[in-house]
Parts: structure tokens; C-alpha cells; sequence
């Protein structure tokens, strides 16, 4: 049975306070009517004793301490949830923006849901395809994982978000069923607008569901977000038998949206003033990532965070790394170089990658290609600083292939077009491409039997010296 309540106690920002409540529960919803017409949703956040402490998910604009009405729902958030929700747009709190009207529900399921129980995972095994060949071939996306994209103001995440969306499918020999749960918090209007044309455009919507959280939608909302998102990720795959990829950007908005509501609510706070609790919130999201045994589907996260002045120290990107398995690092001096996507691949990687490549999944040269090509890209790096201070005209002959191999690496296979969607075939094709620049007793970290098979040296080309003719 509900109760009512006539009136608040104290209103705080996002907050208000209610006396007199009997029973409250933490999670619960809560229905507020103003002046008898405006009808707005809250959760307690806190209980204690007979007192309760509300977010209003609409803001309290509208609301005083006289004109409002409560009403105690008796039950936590909860999302209807069909598979019609394929296509479909909602705002942050699962409403429908779209205009299709409402879903008819199968089920309805508490928002508020568990971390995957370590006892009852599986091992995530095969790999998902996004046609990036940084990703496909050096930081591979296996199911089940959580690999979060780690970027900075300014830089092109939102494109690389959009084209993974378009292109991002098991394989080409996988007839299982695939769906992407899209989850955005705190964007801007034309960001919103730029995602909604994009997916449209590219025919991938029909099995695209949006979530989108805008930047002038009350902060709590935000917090509500990913939640319903990656519920909708766990009906659609252990209930409905699908492999689902959850993106969750930018989880930065999120963790400010915490750090605003915690301020309001007076609590002390820890790092650069984000609650202490930011840790254990950001693994009760990524810890839904997973595979559970005797159960169909995964569900596969790429949350993606700006870090705040590129500061991969920073909170955020520093209590995520503790909790996903890797990270895909974006860089700004590829980005000033008109490099897209301008991954960094030498911090970037993929733990759970070894076990998900290889004969069987792609290919059997995957896992040492990729072995190489971070030994020769690092090697890169080390040609480009002595070149800075002897010249590049005062290196060694090996040294300059280097630098030849460094620059073809970045214009050619970390670099690709917005719509450029390449097989793995086409990506691990590319790499042995661009390894042929070197010569082959430079290349180390491959075994002998697969550099028989797959390496093929460049023709040299007849240096200025030899084209002299006196």
C-alpha cells in the first residue's frame, strides 16, 4: 500500500528532505504532484529513521515546501523491456523520445542491478569486429570484455564512438545474433543530433537502442543513465539469447554528475573532490560486463572517458583502468597530425586479447604480428629521438627504415577513413604490409614457421648513389 505526504521538510538543490516516512527504502521511487498538475519522479538516496532524502530526477524548480505531494511507490526503478526496444530512442530514464509511443513490455526489471558473480562467469572467448584495424589487430575487442577508450577534450571519440556503432559486428562467418545498446550523458544537442543522423544514415539503427542523457536534463538523471542502459544490455543478452555491445559515453560527465549530487548532499569529499565511493560505483557498472555460464549472449562494454587535461592519472581514468581489462589510449600529437583515429597503441592494450585471436578465431599469425608491430613501433620512437638530436640524415640505415616504418604505420594502418570498414583479414593483410619495410632479421617477436609464411620483403629500392652516373 502507497502512502502520501503532504509537503517537504527542506529542498537543496536536486535534493529534498522528507520527515515522517514510514518504511522508507533505499532505491525507492518516488512520485511527486505539484500543484496538483506537474508530475515529476525522485529516488531515496538515503534513509534514516523516519526521514528520507530524495533526488528528483526533474529538478525542484516547480517545487516548494507547501505545494507538493508524495507518494512512496513502494518499489525501486524499473524499465519495461521487449526486444521492440531495437531501434528505438529513449531519453536518460528509458522514456521514449522518438515519437514510436510507448514499448509494450515483456518484463519489467529493477534498473539497480548486480555485478556478474565471479563464481558463475565465463571465460569471454572470440573477438568482436569493429573494422579499426588498431583495435582489431593490437587492442582486440573479445566478448564479455571491458575496454574503456581513454581520450581528452577536443579529440575525435565521438566519430570513433559513432563509426564502431556502424561497423562493429562478430565476424564475418558468425550468424549470431548482434545488437548495440548506445548510452550518451551529458552531450550537447548537436552531439545528440550528429549520433541520431549517423545511425540513421548508415542503416544501423534497426538494431541500434539509444539512451541519450542531454547536457540540460537534470545532473541525476546522469546517474541513472548506464544503469538502465546495461539492464536493457542483460535482458536483450541472457534473456534473449543476443551478444550485446554497451557504449557508455563519456563516463566523465557521470562521475561529475556524482561529484555535484554528493556536494548537495554535504558529504566529505575524496580526490580532486569526487566522492570516496566513485571506485566502487564505476565497478558496479563495468563488473556487468561479461558472459555467464549456461547462459546465451554477452554483454561487451567500451565505456569512454575524456580525461581532464589529458591527465591519465586523473580519478577517473585511473579507477577505471583498476577495473576493465585494458584501454584503448587516444592521443593529441596524432590528432594535430590529421591522423583518424589517432590511437596511441603503444600504452593501449587488450588483456583479455590472447585468448581470443589466433587459428580458430582470426587468424593464426595474429597474435605474433601484433607481438611486432608494437616492438617496431616502440622502436620508432627511439629512431625519432635520436634523429631529434643528431639528424636524421647522421642514422644508421636501420634506423631510417625505422622512421620509414613509423610514418607508414601511422598514415596507413592506424590511420583510416571515418567509413572505412576493414575485414581482419584486410588489417593483418596491412600489418605484414608494412613489416616488409624492415628487414627480416629485425623481426624478432615472430615465429620462424609464420614468417615463412606471411612475410614478403619489399623490393629495395636503388639509392641516389647508385643512380649516379659519372
Amino acid at each position: 500500500m502507497s502512502i502520501e505526504y503532504l509537503g517537504l521538510s527542506e529542498i537543496n538543490g536536486p535534493l529534498i528532505v522528507l520527515e515522517g516516512v514510514q518504511n522508507p527504502a533505499y532505491e525507492e521511487i518516488v512520485e511527486f504532484t505539484i500543484d496538483n498538475k506537474t508530475k515529476k519522479l525522485g529516488r531515496i538516496v538515503e534513509a534514516y529513521e523516519d526521514k528520507a532524502v530524495i533526488q528528483v530526477f526533474g529538478g525542484t524548480d516547480e517545487m516548494s515546501l507547501l505545494n507538493t505531494h508524495t507518494k512512496l511507490t513502494g518499489h525501486p526503478m524499473e524499465i519495461g523491456l521487449s526486444e521492440d526496444i531495437l531501434g528505438r530512442v529513449f531519453n536518460g530514464l528509458g522514456q521514449p523520445i522518438d515519437g514510436l509511443g510507448n514499448i509494450i513490455p515483456e518484463v519489467k526489471l529493477n534498473v539497480n542491478g548486480q555485478p556478474l558473480n565471479p563464481v558463475s562467469r565465463e571465460y569471454p572467448r572470440n573477438y568482436i569486429r569493429t573494422g579499426i584495424s588498431a583495435i582489431d589487430c593490437l587492442t582486440t575487442l573479445i566478448r564479455g570484455q571491458k575496454l574503456p577508450i581513454f581520450s581528452g577534450n577536443g579529440l575525435p571519440h565521438d566519430q570513433l564512438a559513432a563509426q564502431i556503432v556502424k561497423q562493429a559486428s562478430l565476424g564475418e562467418e558468425s550468424n549470431e545474433d548482434f545488437a548495440i545498446v548506445f548510452a550518451a550523458m551529458g552531450v550537447k544537442h548537436d552531439v545528440a543530433e550528429f549520433f541520431r543522423r549517423t545511425f540513421e544514415e548508415s542503416g544501423a539503427s534497426s538494431h541500434v537502442t539509444m539512451f541519450l542523457n542531454l547536457a540540460n536534463d537534470p545532473v541525476v538523471e546522469r546517474l541513472i543513465t548506464p544503469k538502465v542502459a546495461l539492464t536493457t544490455a542483460e535482458y536483450l543478452a541472457f534473456e534473449k539469447g543476443m551478444h550485446i555491445l554497451v557504449i557508455l559515453t563519456d563516463m566523465t560527465s557521470f562521475a561529475e554528475a556524482m561529484r555535484e549530487v554528493s556536494s548537495s548532499k554535504g558529504e566529505i569529499p575524496s580526490r580532486k573532490g569526487y566522492p570516496g565511493y566513485l571506485y566502487s560505483e564505476f565497478a558496479a557498472l563495468y563488473e556487468r560486463a561479461g558472459i555467464v555460464a549456461g547462459r546465451p549472449g554477452s554483454v561487451t562494454q567500451i565505456p569512454i572517458l575524456t580525461m581532464p587535461n589529458d591527465d591519465i592519472t586523473h580519478p577517473i581514468p585511473d579507477l577505471t583502468g583498476y577495473i576493465t581489462e585494458g584501454q584503448i589510449v587516444l592521443e593529441r600529437y596524432l590528432h594535430q597530425k590529421a591522423i583518424y583515429p589517432p590511437i596511441n597503441v603503444l600504452p593501449s592494450l587488450s588483456r583479455l586479447m590472447k585468448d581470443g585471436i589466433g587459428a580458430g578465431y582470426t587468424r593464426e599469425d595474429h597474435q605474433d604480428l601484433a607481438n611486432q608491430l608494437f616492438s617496431s613501433y616502440a622502436h620508432v620512437g627511439e629512431a625519432r629521438a635520436l634523429a631529434s638530436v643528431i639528424g636524421e640524415d647522421e642514422l644508421s640505415t636501420i634506423d631510417k627504415k625505422y622512421l620509414k616504418f613509423g610514418t607508414a604505420f601511422e598514415e596507413q594502418f592506424v590511420a583510416q577513413g571515418q567509413n572505412e570498414n576493414r575485414t581482419i583479414t584486410e588489417t593483418l593483410d596491412k600489418g605484414w604490409e608494412l613489416l616488409s619495410i624492415l628487414p627480416r632479421e629485425e623481426l624478432d617477436r615472430v615465429n620462424t614457421t609464420i614468417l615463412d609464411k606471411y612475410y614478403h620483403p619489399a623490393q629495395e629500392e636503388p639509392s641516389e648513389d647508385e643512380n649516379y652516373d659519372d
